[in-house]
């Protein structure tokens, strides 16, 4: 995937919740120190409702950690939604949504990057791109096609693309509809963010594991600094949210 922002430091590391089951597990205590295996720890996502065949968030929760994070509604209830309905998709993989919401953190701020913000339904008020692929800078060298600039405005190279920075390859590989409308919007947080669930668990790890957590966020990225300020933020997002 691409990335529009730096690499945070490190700090302490304090609680994070994965969603482990349908709709709520036990708390812990987190690592006291980030370590390039560890993971966030147990948590819940509090009164999952159904809609239609899909688990979503509690609106009252969803405003309540919105709240105390600081990141806006449209993002967590995304992220939310996406590690639900993995719980139900892929079990074994117990992704949690902190892991999700720290990604969307290092990549776009939560699709705030540039000056953009989400609207109400999800998608970003302005286009999310990075860099042209144009084979500078250590990237490859990839060209647009018509599908792919109607997706980030460039008719020449492809770019990373939305609120998860997904390049247009991959996007055609994990392209999701996730909040049902019929659309796979890489610029739709919700869709974005279920897609992202969806490649982390795709090879069977089991992100409630350390081994399992690094290797899958490092597939996403492939730098141990990336790891590394995924499982900050990550942390610091489920101490944010207590």
């Amino acid at each position: 995937m691409g990335r529009l922002l730096g690499i945070a430091a490190v700090g302490v590391a304090g609680l994070a919740l994965i969603v482990t089951g349908l709709l709520s597990a036990r708390t812990s205590t987190g690592p006291s120190a980030p370590r390039i295996d560890a993971v966030p720890s147990p948590g819940s996502v509090e009164k999952a409702q159904t809609t239609g065949d899909t688990l979503r968030p509690d609106p009252a929760w969803v405003q309540q950690v919105a709240g105390s994070t600081g990141i806006s509604a449209p993002a967590v209830r995304a992220y939310a939604t996406a590690a639900l309905r993995l719980a139900q998709d892929q079990p074994r993989c117990r992704i949690g949504w902190t892991t999700i919401a720290g990604i969307g953190a290092i990549e776009t701020a939560h699709g705030t990057h540039g000056g953009a913000h989400l609207t109400a339904d999800g998608r970003t008020s302005q286009r999310i791109v990075g860099p042209a692929l144009d084979g500078t800078n250590g990237n490859r060298a990839i060209r647009a096609d018509a599908e792919s600039t109607q997706w980030h405005g460039d008719d020449t190279w492809d770019r990373a693309m939305g609120p998860m920075q997904f390049i247009p390859s991959t996007w055609r590989q994990w392209a999701s509809d996730g909040d049902g409308d019929g659309r796979k919007d890489p610029n739709d947080v919700d869709d974005a963010a279920y897609a992202s669930a969806r490649y982390l668990c795709h090879d069977g790890r089991d992100l409630a594991t350390g081994r399992g957590w690094s290797a899958a966020v490092f597939s996403y990225n492939h730098s141990a600094d990336y790891v590394r300020s995924v499982l900050s933020r990550a942390n610091e997002i489920g101490a944010a949210v207590g």
